[in-house]
């Protein structure tokens, strides 16, 4: 009989250990905090402020942005090729993510959304475009950084194109 309350309490033990609630696991709190960094960046973006923006990114970032080359490596790559981003626009440039979703647990987090993109490009050309986001976070010195980032768009396969013309 000892045997079998024994193995019932292994059992229940175990089971907790895989179904139960993992402490730091989407912590709100958390949770908050790297949607209160995307609200940073944003403002930071929509300002044209580059120093506000790279202060969202860690300096080993690594990026896969919609330009080439196929990848961004350290923050300095990074902040060149916003740098350039910016420098295509004249007046305001306008970002809505309000569909940013949040995974985190522990000092990681995944993220990842819709982020419409509005302006008007130096040569008059207005832009409104619809990009796939993707963000890696990690906590440095108790701070959420980007690790890795992923923008996108989709591609018509037959085409070879990108399709800007998508729309949720």
């Amino acid at each position: 009989m000892r045997g079998r309350y024994a193995l019932l309490a292994a059992c229940l033990l175990l089971a907790g250990c895989r179904f139960g609630h993992h402490p730091g696991a989407n912590s709100r709190k958390d949770v908050d905090a790297i949607k209160g960094r995307y609200a940073e960046w944003k403002r930071a973006f929509e300002a044209r402020d580059l120093n506000g923006i790279m202060a969202v990114y860690a300096p080993d970032i690594v990026a896969y942005d919609i330009v080439p080359p196929l990848q961004f490596v350290g923050a300095d790559a990074y902040r060149k090729d916003y740098s350039d981003f910016l420098a295509q626009f004249k007046g305001p440039i306008r970002v809505s993510d309000g569909n940013i979703h949040v995974e985190q647990s522990g000092d990681v987090a995944f993220a990842f959304g819709l982020e419409r993109l509005r302006g008007t490009t130096t040569d008059g050309k207005p832009v409104d475009m619809w990009l796939r986001v993707t963000d890696g976070w990690k906590r440095e010195k108790g701070q959420w950084l980007v690790a890795h980032e992923h923008v996108s768009v989709p591609v018509d396969m037959a085409t070879g194109k990108a399709r800007l013309d998508l729309t949720p």
